[in-house]
């Protein structure tokens, strides 16, 4: 019996090729180009059979790995050279944005090209951005007329959310700022975007992407100010979207003042500094007084621990307004300013269960230490009052009230 183990086979001779299906092709963008061009001739100007011709072709032809090469194609009629040129020696057409004609109707009927193609093939939406930030940032490189069709596309397309608004970050390129391509591009592209929709789903899509306060990027550091940027944007017909920017600006210059004021406040800085700060605050970014009574009384409410027991909070509250009253004052100056006050403390005792019985107890303290006067405090009364527990208030209030009536009635 032999005890030797048998040999296992071994496999010998001629190593195989691979097979040609396996081997990965070769990058041939311009093999693709030529076979789309084609297509595109054939289908002429008519939108409908270039997106029928688009939809299918997508099965046959590599989309996923020529997208820009596809991409470059329908907007300028051929692939692209690194800054925005055509190359000389390749196939082009004109069955594209660029030489297409220049107005909205024309741009809205390509939109409608790229929103089919991409609803069909899911997977050149990130391509197709990508695209447009490319393109965005070759501006420079396309005549006044092919950019105005740019934008008027890039702006019907953003309103039908085919693209995201945070392809508008190439847009805050330093060259095409320094230039002033941005700013005009801008102009064209809010137009048709307005158009579409209107200034508040614009402003939304902006939020969404942390662009509502970057517009005034769009221009060179020395003229980013909100006066140069509502000029340039009223002046070419964007009035809405510079009332949008200025109130932005407030917005953001108001969260600022309250924010700071709290640290100030926190930090026990004297009034005075306080008040002078402030001051130069409402007069730097055209802040009203009682938009600043609003923002004073908030603060200074929320610089304490409040104490959760009602019979206790209405001292606490007196012993720290009473503190804090010079500084209230001197935003008190006007008649609706006061009136401002009286609502805000309304509101505050109503939202803050425990401060519903202190309402009464606040606006005295303020009557006596000349933060409130009467006039606004009967007016409040009469007919100036919110819903807000308005019944337990004025009852609060009868006696105060009565006993002013007859003070002013003394005085006459």
């Amino acid at each position: 019996m032999n005890n030797q183990k048998q040999q296992k086979p071994t496999l010998s001779g001629q190593r195989f090729k691979t097979r040609k299906r396996d081997e990965k092709e070769r990058f041939d963008p311009t093999q693709f180009q030529d076979c789309i061009i084609q297509g595109l001739t054939e289908t002429g100007t008519d939108l409908e059979a270039v997106a029928k011709f688009l939809d299918a072709s997508g099965a046959k032809l590599d989309y996923r790995r020529y997208a820009e090469t596809l991409f470059d194609i329908l907007v300028a009629g051929g692939m692209l050279a690194p800054g925005g040129t055509l190359a000389d020696d390749m196939m082009r057409t004109d069955v594209c944005v660029f030489a297409a004609q220049e107005d909205l109707e024309t741009m809205q009927a390509f939109a409608q090209v790229f929103n089919k193609l991409i609803r069909r093939y899911k997977y050149l939406e990130k391509g197709f951005e990508d695209e447009v930030k490319k393109l965005l940032l070759f501006l420079k490189g396309f005549s006044e007329s092919e950019r105005n069709k740019l934008a008027m596309l890039t702006g019907v397309l953003l309103a039908n959310g085919t693209l995201n608004a945070s392809i508008l970050n190439s847009l805050y390129n330093e060259n095409l700022v320094k230039e002033g391509v941005s700013a005009a591009f801008a102009v064209k592209l809010f137009k048709s975007w307005i158009n579409e929709k209107d200034i508040n789903a614009v402003a939304a899509s902006l939020r969404k992407v942390s662009m509502d306060n970057r517009l005034m990027e769009l221009f060179p550091a020395n003229k980013q100010s909100v006066e140069h940027f509502t000029k340039y944007f009223t002046e070419a017909g964007l009035k809405e979207l510079s009332e949008y920017v200025r109130n932005q600006q407030t917005i953001g210059a108001r969260k600022e003042l309250q924010k700071e004021l709290q640290e100030q406040m926190s930090r026990g800085d004297p009034f005075k500094d306080i008040i002078l700060y402030v001051k130069e605050e409402m007069k730097k970014n055209n802040i009203p007084e009682p938009v600043v009574i609003g923002i004073v009384w908030s603060s200074v409410m929320s610089t304490v621990e409040w104490n959760k027991k009602e019979e206790l909070v209405a001292e606490q509250a007196i012993k720290h307004l009473k503190q804090y009253s010079p500084l209230l004052a001197a935003f008190t100056t006007q008649g609706q300013s006061e009136l401002t006050l009286l609502l805000k403390i309304q509101e505050y005792c109503y939202d803050n269960i425990h401060f519903m019985k202190a309402f009464q107890k606040i606006v005295v303290l303020f009557y006596k230490a000349e933060v409130l006067s009467e006039e606004p405090i009967l007016k409040w009364y009469k007919d100036a009052h919110v819903a807000k527990g308005k019944s337990v208030f004025l009852e609060q209030m009868k006696k105060f009230v009565e006993w002013l009536k007859n003070a002013e009635e003394a005085g006459k």
